[in-house]
């Protein structure tokens, strides 16, 4: 996908709330160096060097879905163990509080396992996976509090997503009963099935099977177009109320028979980097979340496979962000509108760049005809930040501070110019005389601008400080001016 079209639909996604129903699991990793064979049996040992845990199962899809800009909330069962203690730990250890996906729906049971998978790698290699399961599937009573609590929020979703690991909290009767919820109110459902007889999950939207889940369920061979467009035909004479149908199929990619008996397939590149753990959830949340802005499901598939190919360029369960996507996306030679974001978009990019700890700039200006004079305050204001946005008055602001003649270049124009160069990060286009209101949607860490400017006098110091950030006052190249060099072209013959 092309970075321009990827752009597009990241912004298109950003907002959407998407309600993550289903198994969640605690994904524990032990990481080593193996050099030495036991002497008690002949297996390598792991010389243990660092572990780490994160979510698993349909609380991964939920980071993934928070991370690609979505607002996910968590509906799942844990049980009133360590594990289930330590899933609790992770989903309330957001960097900013409130970023975290919403918990309100996950539901304890009282003496039951809280899923784990234990990964044991050595020198970037997975050596064993250990799968500490629940021994039987969630009771009546939790099965009825997690109904309530789909009831409760669906009202505000823009998507229903149903996780099943098959670790027995998306029994049959309950994905029947969440699809008839999620219908009864409009929302489409998006299923990542497990297991035999996907007739559970008759109703959705979208169920998307893997390779190896798709030939297991319908009994035929999965390797190539061909087969795999036969063994889509055949699930999809099983599935009457059931709209579309996408197998993953790894490195080739994925295939897709929609509502009208059409069959797409998109080429995965190919990647240099292959760690699978989560991917399948990264490709449901792009997925889904463009679904939920009605995205075209071809696109959408193609926005899955770039999603979920950036995640395995990742160690361990991975999210990935739109920044990663999009830096992932085949550039092309098109211009570089995709930089050029609504003010909502950068809004919602800059906390993610915040929660991942990156120092957030701004600066502003109309930048009407570029010259060296601009380029050196914008090379001083990336250099002390690690995101550069930049702010741009629009045409009508423009003529308002400088005259009826002015703009000599519009505001397309003058956003691409600046999208263009390598400091800036993005550009957003604002109607106001003063960026004030940008500026706080932003939240900035530092607010740039050139030397001739009274620092606490600028629009929205104020707000930055009383955040604890700072304002920074770029060197300026002498005599270099937009006006100056209008008043030479004008002295011309």
């Amino acid at each position: 996908m092309q970075r321009a079209k990827a752009a597009r639909y990241l912004q298109a996604i950003a907002g959407k709330h998407a309600l993550c129903v289903g198994d969640v699991l605690l994904d524990s990793f032990v990481y080593g160096e193996t050099r030495r064979i036991s002497r008690e049996a002949p297996v390598p040992i792991l010389s243990e060097t660092r572990r780490s845990a994160m979510l698993g199962g349909a609380g991964n899809l939920a980071r993934n879905v928070e991370s690609l800009g979505g607002r996910p909330v968590l509906i799942g069962v844990i049980g009133d163990d360590g594990e289930g203690e330590a899933v609790r730990a992770l989903l309330g250890d957001g960097p900013d509080k409130g970023e975290s996906p919403d918990i309100s729906g996950l539901i304890v049971e009282p003496g039951r396992r809280t899923p784990a998978k234990i990964r044991y790698v050595a020198n970037n290699q997975q050596m064993l996976c250990v799968d500490r399961d629940p021994s039987a599937p969630i009771g009546e009573a939790t099965q009825n509090a997690v109904l309530d609590a789909v009831r409760a929020r669906i009202a505000g979703a823009s998507v229903l997503i149903l996780s099943d690991y098959g670790r027995g909290t998306v029994t049959p009767a309950l994905s029947r009963a969440v699809i008839a919820i999620a219908r009864e109110a409009g929302v489409p459902v998006c299923v990542d099935p497990r297991g035999s007889d996907y007739t559970r999950y008759d109703g959705a939207h979208v169920i998307k099977p893997n390779a190896d889940e798709l030939a297991a369920e319908t009994g035929l061979p999965v390797f190539d177009d061909t087969t795999a467009e036969a063994a889509l035909r055949v699930l999809k004479d099983r599935l009457g109320e059931t709209s579309a149908l996408l197998v993953t199929r790894g490195g080739q990619g994925m295939s897709l028979l929609d509502s009208e008996g059409r069959v797409a397939h998109h080429r995965a590149r190919p990647r240099s980097v292959f760690d699978v753990s989560g991917a399948g959830d990264t490709a449901l949340a792009a997925l889904s979340l463009a679904v939920a802005a009605g995205i075209d499901l071809t696109d959408a598939m193609a926005l899955a496979d770039l999603a979920a190919g950036t995640a395995v360029g990742k160690a361990g369960t991975a999210t990935v962000t739109p920044e990663e996507v999009l830096q992932d996306a085949e550039g092309g030679q098109e211009a570089p509108d995709w930089r050029v974001i609504s003010r909502e978009t950068a809004s919602s990019l800059a906390a993610q760049w915040r929660r991942e700890g990156l120092r957030v700039g701004f600066t502003n200006g109309c930048f009407d005809i570029l010259h060296p004079g601009h380029l050196a305050v914008l090379r001083h204001a990336r250099s002390v930040c690690d995101r550069l946005i930049v702010g741009l008055n629009s045409d009508a602001s423009v003529r308002r501070l400088k005259g009826p003649s002015r703009p000599v270049n519009d505001a397309h124009t003058r956003a691409v110019m600046l999208a263009s160069l390598e400091m800036v990060d993005r550009v957003v286009i604002f109607e106001e005389d003063t960026p004030e209101d940008l500026i706080r949607a932003i939240e900035p860490h530092v607010l740039v601008k050139g030397a001739d400017y009274i620092a606490d006098d600028l629009p929205g110091a104020a707000f930055v400080k009383s955040r604890g950030g700072e304002v920074v006052l770029a060197p300026l190249v002498e005599g270099l001016s937009t006006s100056n060099i209008v008043k030479k072209l004008s002295g011309m013959d």
